[in-house]
């Protein structure tokens, strides 16, 4: 477990953190439910998962087991949670603690339209002072550790001052942690999609925020692509934490156990992982679950395999059928010669 010593200088952070953060996999709007979190779990032990954003309405006034709920293979798992009224933040951070979450984490950093409209996401790196009161709420409200996801900064801000006073703020309220996404957000004249790539990377500046800020847990996001290059930003860095490469290359995952924690992975190959996904695929079924529901999360599983071309028309074509069970699943998998080691390195 990574031990992390607070610096004396950080208001209200005065007792050794022990955070296991060291990897993890970004939340992402309709790519990590909990479908895509039991599968990646096949894939490493140690991965901490995050759910996709939930707004604060849609924890406290909607159907929360269908929202909330998550097979228990999934931990370590946090809830990621977007808003910005202090009291809906620690009701939904309780709520979330009552399923069993893991950690709550306060989205500060999404771009689109609909959280600047709503008040919460990136938007809210221009009011740090309103974050460091939700974070504040919810650090009374709940045990469980309350991190924060942001991004360097917004539009015409400094990225020296608006990571500062927004990350000084939250720590001050509690905060346990910090990911940083390390691209400004441009709210005004980009896309969410946009916002992806567009703005450029300044991973120095997230480093300089660590160096600033010794004792306190600080995970990079953004435009890491291998699990080599999360080891790598280690050397700066708290933890580090995949998006994009970890879904659509899902394979790399293999090697998040053996690299970054010296352990072996769950299942030592790709088809090992799938067959140990099919109890699981059972039960869903069973429950009314399409198969297509959760074999969409596995198009990008092989890469540089003989077969992975026909694997993805099997699954396009055969697993989306309403009738599709384990066996299209198994099928798909006979298209795909098996090897005993992930396709390629990591």
């Amino acid at each position: 477990m990574l031990i992390l010593r607070p610096a004396h200088a950080v208001p209200n952070m005065d007792k050794a953190l022990e955070y296991n953060h060291i990897f993890s996999v970004a939340p992402m709007m309709d790519w990590t439910d909990r479908h895509c979190r039991v599968f990646h779990r096949l894939l490493s032990r140690r991965a901490r998962l995050y759910t996709e954003m939930l707004t604060t309405g849609a924890v406290i006034h909607g159907d929360r087991q269908r929202l909330l709920g998550f097979d228990a293979s999934e931990h370590p798992v946090a809830l990621q949670i977007g808003g910005s009224n202090p009291r809906d933040l620690a009701e939904s951070a309780r709520i979330g603690e009552g399923f069993g979450y893991d950690e709550i984490n306060l989205n500060v950093g999404c771009p689109s339209d609909r959280v600047k409209d709503g008040r919460f996401g990136a938007c809210l790196m221009a009011e740090p002072q309103l974050v460091a009161e939700g974070v504040a709420a919810m650090k009374q409200a709940v045990k469980i550790p309350v991190t924060v996801k942001c991004r360097i900064g917004i539009d015409d801000q400094d990225p020296e001052v608006a990571l500062d006073t927004l990350s000084r703020a939250v720590i001050a309220a509690g905060s346990d942690a910090l990911v940083v996404h390390a691209r400004k957000a441009w709210l005004n004249g980009l896309s969410p999609k946009e916002n992806r790539d567009i703005p450029p990377l300044d991973y120095d500046r997230v480093y300089r925020l660590k160096a600033a800020l010794p004792g306190v847990p600080v995970i990079i996001n953004g435009g890491i692509a291998t699990i080599a290059a999360a080891k790598q930003h280690l050397t700066h860095v708290d933890g580090a934490m995949l998006g994009r490469a970890a879904y659509q290359e899902p394979w790399r995952l293999l090697s998040v156990d053996p690299e970054m924690y010296g352990e072996p992975a769950p299942h030592a190959t790709m088809h090992e992982a799938i067959e140990a996904l099919m109890p699981y695929i059972e039960r869903e079924l069973a429950a009314g679950t399409r198969l297509h529901s959760i074999t969409r999360h596995l198009v990008g599983a092989f890469h540089g395999v003989p077969g992975a071309r026909a694997f993805r028309r099997y699954l396009a074509e055969v697993c989306t059928r309403p009738e599709a069970g384990t066996e299209a699943l198994r099928g798909a998998l006979r298209t795909v010669e098996e090897r005993s080691v992930a396709p390629i390195a990591a």
